[in-house]
């Protein structure tokens, strides 16, 4: 726990699925919504480390209820896999927590499905994970939150190139999937309301803080850390970054402040790095509801999904 921690309500009854939380910030999102009565849907990549993690939540909560999926964001087919198999179940989804991401692979990188790493993993994965899941998410009348960045506080989407192809640059393309992964959660929030859909779509953003997306990540071609993590963890121990604990504290007040759509939450510290978190306005990238529409139609087209 942290000073900045939030009092989460009583989510007995309510079915949370949450991205990422095999290991570090997602993990503690789990946990702590476990902690608070909710049932737990764990989608990972990598099955041992999700074992792990349902070990770790189960030991911090015993009475926790977690059940374990296969997921590849990177992969469509396995997104498409894991929708059909959540909706045969017809069991109504509450809450949505996209946290998964990967962040600068030092060489361009495409998915199974031919798309730059990050804009097909951090932002086309979850687009296609929302719209296989609709049914479920409109059951439950769900919260869904989308996880960007401090990085989508600057940059453009390079319409001309989103696959990176002629001028690879890590971070510019980091920056491009979290952007447009924001543009797409605001604009799910107007189709939602426009719709009749009873979802509710907030973002949120953890801050800075030493978590594993700057790691040594050998499967994006990272053998170490990148040198700007040693210096993110010092800082992170007297205070001016966050940690992995507060970092997860935006992202589960989105999904459970009652009321709250199409807004922005993040840590309210000085540069919006650490600190108590709470709404934020929204980053300038992000307030363009034309570039939203159009991230909108361009991704899922991409993705091959619809909303219908």
């Amino acid at each position: 726990m942290t000073r900045h921690d939030i009092q989460l309500p009583d989510l007995t009854g309510t079915r949370a699925l949450v991205t990422g939380a095999s290991d570090g910030m997602g993990l503690v999102i789990a946990t702590r919504l476990a902690a608070a009565g909710a049932d737990l849907v764990l989608p990972v990549r990598n099955r041992a480390k999700g074992e792990a993690a349902v070990a770790s939540i189960t030991a911090a909560v015993p009475s926790a209820r977690v059940t374990l999926h296969d997921l590849d964001l990177s992969s469509l087919a396995s997104v498409a896999a894991l929708g059909d198999m959540l909706r045969s179940e017809d069991a109504p989804l509450h809450l949505l927590i996209s946290n998964a991401g990967v962040m600068t692979p030092p060489a361009r990188q495409t998915t199974a499905d031919g798309f730059e790493l990050q804009w097909g993993t951090n932002h086309l994965g979850h687009v296609a994970l929302v719209s296989h899941l609709l049914p479920l998410l409109r059951a439950g009348r769900a919260r869904v939150t989308s996880q960007i960045s401090v990085a989508a506080a600057s940059g453009t989407i390079n319409w001309d190139d989103l696959n990176w192809e002629r001028s690879y640059n890590g971070m510019r393309a980091y920056r491009q999937s979290k952007i447009a992964f924001g543009l797409f959660g605001l604009e799910l929030q107007r189709r939602s309301l426009a719709e009749g859909w009873g979802i509710t779509s907030n973002l949120s953003h953890p801050g800075v803080a030493p978590t594993n997306l700057l790691a040594a990540r050998p499967e994006v071609g990272r053998a170490a850390a990148m040198p700007a993590r040693r210096l993110i963890v010092a800082l992170s121990r007297v205070g001016l970054m966050g940690t992995v604990a507060s970092a997860a504290n935006p992202a589960l007040l989105a999904a459970t402040t009652p009321d709250a759509g199409g807004l922005q939450f993040g840590p309210n510290g000085p540069g919006r790095v650490a600190g108590r978190p709470g709404e934020q306005s929204l980053y300038p990238p992000l307030t363009d509801a034309a570039d939203a529409a159009r991230v909108w139609g361009v991704s899922l087209e991409q993705a091959g999904v619809t909303f219908g």
